[in-house]
């Protein structure tokens, strides 16, 4: 996927899915837990400083694995690169496992086969393909048995 830095910036400004304060390490020899405001927008995920606008990082739901690993604990870490893991504390439990059910559904991933599901849905009650109208009915990231490359 392609984006610039202004093009990323707009997007963390944009309404958040979810967004909270809590404790956040990234992949580095000995990062510690940081409080963090965590946003969740569309399928990226911006953390920022508490007391700043922009963010200091953005990690694009892709390819990832988000999992819960312990009572406040989850965390996200990506299919190609398995050391690449965030660690994140909530407040509670709950909080914990809203944000894992959160991020699961911005997934790319998940959008892909919602929209797959969907797909075959409206097929079925119409007898229409709906993204034949659009032309790209026939790519490879909107069959079944074909995941994005």
């Amino acid at each position: 996927m392609r984006y610039n830095e202004r093009e990323l910036l707009s997007l963390a400004r944009q309404p958040a899915e979810k967004a909270a304060e809590i404790r956040m390490s990234v992949p580095k020899k000995g990062s510690v837990l940081k409080k963090r405001l965590v946003k969740l927008v569309v399928n990226f995920l911006f953390y920022f400083r508490t007391d700043e606008a922009e963010p200091i990082g953005a990690l694009l739901l892709e390819h990832c694995r988000i999992t819960k690993e312990e009572e406040n604990v989850f965390s996200i870490s990506f299919i190609e690169e398995p050391e690449r893991k965030y660690c994140f504390e909530c407040a509670t439990e709950e909080q914990c496992q809203e944000w894992v059910e959160a991020l699961k559904r911005a997934s790319y991933e998940f959008l892909r086969r919602s929209l797959i599901f969907y797909r075959n849905e409206i097929q079925k009650m119409t007898g229409k393909d709906p993204l034949e109208q659009y032309g790209i009915s026939e790519e490879a990231r909107f069959q079944l048995g074909t995941p994005r490359q």
